[in-house]
């Protein structure tokens, strides 16, 4: 855009070189970044190292269990709140993190993230009672919250062919798939040979890591001064997960019939019916309602963005929870220490990066549709054959069902994220990137809680695994079912 204000000061005599006509691209005007096509290697490993930190956080330190209640005098019920504390605060801050994106701009709160993440798991490592560690893990998780939609935002601004956007979600869920598959073998070898301790303690240098690339190499994308934020509605949010989780876990020691437990489900289901009202009636919702009916195209177009919401809550809940009862399957019921523990569930991590980067391409080139309907069958097969197994079932028996489970999950995810994301406008694209991580960690709330009460209400987790994973399958076959009645059998646009 050419000015017709005159140039005044010591340069006006200096000839001016136009470098839009020498094909050259123009700058922003004063104040604001220019958007590049194509995220450097320096800013795409930033963003990449923050959702690096989450995953493996939350694989790792399932393999540290035992021994962290052993340590701490924790029951079944706190180590699923160790858990559970992280994934619920992370779920329900999410959506509001991703409107505090939109409002302040992605990297300045993805930068806030880095670092209440790793100060938060700083205290985790020095917690000195399971209390302070779950207070620790509430506050680890809001981090998590603030820099995990920040990211996807980051990326949705650095890549502007929709084809290769879908290609770097491919890669950015391959570089998390090698924390989920590292996440096991590096949280047993930790805390078998030095301490559960120190599986929150390596966050620390990982986050500082990622801090100083993330200054010196990613852009800032202009935030709008407009979006404002939606209190009641995340009040309702966290509230309506926080009764959910509470019943679940709950119902392990007093019974799915309890007056606590019907309580904490008829408190989710007021609350829930309350967000909705609430999201109904605000200027400016959390999770705006045009999202849900959007007319983004013909016949199942319009459903796409809440069936990829659905799917990822689904995968979530199968995969966290199946990770939960497994855990504990290899270390209570056939007696593996940490490592070993870890190493027993690598086969289930170690394709995890291969399958998220293939779901990239095979998104590009075919669409995202028959990459989900693909992942989640070969997940529910996994999950399925996992549930065949028991405490006497030979190991190599089980290699396969844990690949096929870990590959589904990954082969699933990222063209689950790339439908949500391009069902979203571009002005709700940190909303859009909240609400798929929301879906997925409500899901791992979920997940763990009720795998983990099927597991335990019966004689440990070797009897219990079997209806958990089950129950984990059927997710899965779920998930498929949502995939072919929502998702659009539409190839990706280029540009």
């Amino acid at each position: 855009m050419t000015s017709s204000r005159p140039v005044t000061g010591p340069k006006t005599d200096r000839p001016r070189s136009d470098s839009r006509a020498a094909g050259r691209p123009a700058r922003a005007a004063t104040g604001d970044v220019a958007q590049p096509a194509r995220a450097g290697p320096q800013a795409f490993v930033a963003i990449c190292l923050g959702y690096f930190m989450v995953i493996i956080d939350a694989t790792a330190v399932n393999l540290s269990l035992p021994q962290l209640g052993r340590e701490l005098g924790a029951g079944l019920g706190v180590l699923q709140w160790v858990i559970d504390g992280y994934t619920l605060t992370f779920a329900a801050l999410l959506l509001s993190a991703g409107a505090v994106g939109d409002r302040l701009g992605a990297r300045d709160v993805f930068v806030a993230g880095l670092c209440l993440f790793a100060g938060a798991s700083a205290l985790c490592g020095l917690a000195p009672s399971a209390g302070v560690l779950i207070a620790a893990r509430f506050v680890q998780g809001a981090g998590a919250a603030v820099l995990v939609p920040a990211s996807l935002a980051l990326l949705r601004a650095s890549y502007a062919d929709r084809a290769a956007r879908a290609r770097a979600i491919g890669i950015w869920g391959g570089i998390a798939g090698v924390a989920a598959a590292s996440g096991p073998v590096i949280g047993g070898a930790l805390t078998e040979t030095i301490s559960w301790r120190v599986v929150f303690f390596v966050n620390v240098p990982v986050g500082a890591l990622a801090l100083a690339l993330t200054m010196r190499y990613v852009v800032r994308p202009p935030g709008r001064g407009d979006r404002g934020l939606d209190p009641v509605a995340l009040l309702t949010a966290i509230g309506a997960l926080g009764a959910l989780t509470v019943a679940l876990i709950e119902a392990r020691t007093r019974g799915w019939d309890a007056p606590p437990v019907l309580g904490g489900f008829a408190a989710a289901a007021l609350l829930c019916a309350l967000f909705v009202q609430a999201e109904r009636r605000a200027a400016d919702p959390m999770l705006p309602p045009e999202l849900f009916a959007r007319r983004a195209g013909p016949g199942r177009a319009r459903w796409a963005f809440p069936g990829g919401n659905a799917v990822g809550l689904l995968i979530n809940l199968g995969f966290y929870g199946q990770l939960f009862v497994t855990s504990l399957y290899f270390q209570d019921a056939r007696h593996l220490d940490a490592l070993r523990a870890g190493l027993a569930i690598l086969p289930e991590g170690i394709c995890v990066s291969f399958a998220s980067f293939l779901s990239g391409r095979v998104s590009a080139r075919w669409g995202t549709r028959p990459t989900m309907l693909a992942g989640l069958i070969i997940g529910a097969a996994g999950q399925f054959g996992l549930a065949l197994g028991g405490v006497h079932t030979p190991y190599g028996l089980l290699v396969l069902p844990l690949t096929a489970a870990g590959f589904g999950m990954a082969f699933t995810m990222p063209a689950a994220t790339t439908t949500v994301v391009e069902a979203a406008p571009a002005r709700h694209a940190g909303v859009a990137s909240g609400a798929i991580n929301a879906s997925r960690q409500v899901g791992s709330t979920i997940g763990v809680a009720l795998l983990g009460t099927l597991a335990g209400q019966l004689t440990g987790a070797a009897a219990g695994m079997r209806p958990a994973l089950a129950a984990a399958g059927a997710a899965f076959l779920v998930g498929a079912c949502v995939t072919a009645l929502t998702v659009p059998p539409l190839r990706p646009a280029a540009g």
